[in-house]
């Protein structure tokens, strides 16, 4: 059943229906929260606040300006930007050198970003300026477009572009040595290769 359908019945008193949409989305709406805030219990309040509002108002979704997806996590953005006054702000950015080519999930970044657990790369994140940060978190964890992003946030896709290209520039800057060591790991592996190949050289 599509989200749509599941609000409309929702919004007529199925509760089924809501605790399906609930279920969908509860989850990575909490996710993109706690990683904008860095506070569980922040990020449980938008999520609750976001799907409250949701059921007291169902009305305000409307399904030809977007998708009930980009709807909820506009939603849990208006709710997590309460939650710190410099929301909304980027610091002052230094003049790229060129313009950002069309953003990819590179396989790098990709490697970085899934562990989660490390305290570095939780804290270079969390340094970022608001908006690089939710570009960075809606693309590469999220696994949103870069329309949909756009349509999230009130820019267009090239505005999220750069500031996703910003993003992972200033990543990389703070994890410099995860990439250096990443990429000693593989050339330490394509030597070993050669060696029990029995080739002398290296490739």
């Amino acid at each position: 059943m599509t989200d749509e359908k599941l609000l409309a019945d929702a919004a007529d008193g199925d509760t089924t229906a809501f605790q399906i949409l609930y279920q969908r989305y509860r989850d990575p709406i909490f996710r993109f929260a706690y990683r904008m805030l860095g506070s569980v219990e922040a990020a449980e309040d938008v999520a609750h606040d976001c799907f409250l509002s949701l059921i007291r108002q169902p009305e305000r979704f409307d399904s030809s300006k977007a998708s009930f997806r980009t709807y909820l996590y506009a939603a849990a953005r208006n709710q997590a930007a309460k939650q710190y006054s410099s929301f909304g702000r980027e610091t002052t950015l230094n003049d790229l050198s060129q313009e950002p080519v069309a953003a990819e999930r590179d396989e790098p970044m990709a490697q970085i970003l899934d562990n989660e657990l490390a305290f570095e790369v939780a804290g270079a994140i969390a340094s970022l300026p608001p908006l690089q940060r939710e570009a960075l978190v809606l693309f590469e964890y999220e696994e949103l477009s870069l329309a949909e992003i756009g349509a999230i946030v009130g820019v267009d896709a090239n505005t999220v572009k750069a500031r996703l290209f910003r993003a992972r520039e200033k990543l990389r800057s703070k994890l410099e040595r995860y990439f250096r060591t990443g990429h000693e790991a593989a050339t330490l592996k394509r030597r070993k290769r050669v060696s029990m190949s029995g080739r002398s050289y290296e490739q």
